[in-house]
């Protein structure tokens, strides 16, 4: 099973830090921000890993190469222009088309049981299984229910009208994929999973299904993000069970 970690954005809201310094690459806890996904992964046996580029790339390549020392192998996955998530995952189709494939975040660092979240998926037959998280400001976030089976109704603006017991959750930017989900996407353009082609998946009756996640999960999307981060991880406030004492 392969991963994609989503790297290509533009950092806005850690510039001036990121006018240099791709977003993968900014420093927590003394590591690349992109370090953490590629840990994670490698913790529950993925290997073959996928990063898309497009702001300062070839500097993400240049840091990571072909991913050896990780004990890994890297494929990239340039974009011109920027895609998007949704069109970052349908440009490297050729990369993730053969098999169930893992998608994260690389500003979202947190700590999970992986082989849990597979498990589930497996079990419900999923075609889409996100991992959620209950939140305060659920409404900030862009919201999302699931009902007592961990289906999903709600996504966002779209919602099944369906009576029945619902929980409210936000998206951690972790998941678990099957190649169907390419017939969903238009061609390569820029476009976004969450806004077009879930809605679409989950309209069409097909099996999403959310995983909730209580424990650590930190996002470095701004400085204060990165100095909270980097103070709760250096302080061992927060533990990844991924890395060495």
């Amino acid at each position: 099973m392969r991963g994609m970690i989503l790297a290509a954005g533009f950092g806005t809201r850690l510039q001036p830090l990121t006018h240099t310094t791709p977003k993968a690459l900014v420093p927590v806890a003394g590591r690349p921000l992109i370090e953490y996904s590629l840990l994670f992964l490698r913790a529950h046996g993925i290997t073959e890993v996928v990063i898309n580029l497009h702001h300062l790339g070839e500097a993400i390549r240049a840091t990571l190469g072909d991913g050896q020392r990780y004990g890994m192998q890297i494929f990239y996955s340039p974009e011109d222009p920027i895609l998007e998530a949704g069109g970052g995952i349908k440009n490297a189709q050729s990369l993730l088309a053969d098999d169930t494939f893992v998608v994260l975040n690389c500003d979202t660092i947190l700590d999970l049981n992986l082989h849990a979240v597979l498990a589930f998926h497996r079990q419900h037959r999923a075609m889409v299984t996100l991992v959620l998280r209950p939140d305060a400001n659920v409404e900030q976030y862009g919201v999302l229910e699931t009902n007592a089976q961990g289906q999903i109704r709600r996504i966002r603006d779209h919602t099944l009208a369906i009576e029945e017991a619902r929980s409210r959750y936000i998206f951690t930017g972790l998941q678990i994929l099957e190649p169907r989900i390419f017939d969903f996407m238009p061609e390569v353009k820029p476009f976004s999973t969450t806004r077009e082609t879930y809605p679409r998946m989950m309209h069409a009756g097909e099996a999403l299904y959310g995983f909730v996640h209580t424990g650590a999960w930190l996002v470095v999307d701004d400085e204060a993000g990165r100095q909270h981060a980097t103070q709760v991880l250096a302080s061992g406030q927060v533990k990844l069970s991924y890395l060495q004492p």
